[in-house]
């Protein structure tokens, strides 16, 4: 299941039983069957924008409020049972732990880099951030033409408006958890 349907999965049900409807009384409201609005709360269907709309219309909500992120009170990733999401063999691989969300302006990435392994990254654009804990072995980072090396334990902050380049000089693997800021509209 994609992350949308997800998203549209967990809200409808939540905001359903928030208002203390039945399946059958929802589908009365909404105009969609009780069998189409099961299927979305479990996941199994994929609904079109005209029975999103319906939904919305029918239990007077945004739409937004369907397709936004639902609200954890607590999340615990395991980057070893995701795919990555950038991987260049014996080089390295990347990890999106908690990706950017239109309500949040923070991701989070896990980096491992292989011995001799380089990592390039393009431009994040203007006020971006980065914040990296070096969890294991040591990595150096090349962005505004200064060269930084994070032992373990150490963290790190720059700017990402620029190309900005992870090295692993030494003889072990280099993993960092990265926090990634998009500081455009924070005051």
């Amino acid at each position: 299941m994609d992350y949308l349907s997800h998203n549209v999965s967990e809200n409808l049900k939540r905001i359903r039983q928030s208002k203390g409807m039945s399946l059958d009384q929802a589908a009365e409201q909404t105009g969609v069957s009780k069998s189409m609005l099961a299927k979305i709360e479990k996941g199994t269907a994929n609904p079109s924008l005209g029975v999103l709309g319906k939904i919305t219309s029918g239990l007077r909500i945004e739409f937004q409020t369907l397709i936004d992120p639902p609200r954890q009170d607590y999340c615990l990733v395991k980057p070893e049972e995701l795919v990555p999401t950038k991987e260049l063999e014996a080089q390295y691989k990347v990890w999106t732990c908690f990706p950017f969300e239109d309500s949040q302006s923070v991701e989070v990435y896990r980096i491992d880099v292989e011995p001799g392994g380089v990592y390039v990254s393009g431009s994040h654009g203007e006020k971006t951030r980065e914040y990296i804990s070096v969890i294991d072995g040591t990595l150096t980072v090349d962005c505004h033409d200064h060269v930084q090396q994070i032992k373990k334990g150490q963290v790190y902050k720059f700017e990402t408006d620029q190309p900005h380049i992870y090295r692993n000089d030494g003889n072990r693997k280099a993993s960092c958890v990265c926090f990634f800021l998009d500081y455009t509209n924070i005051r």
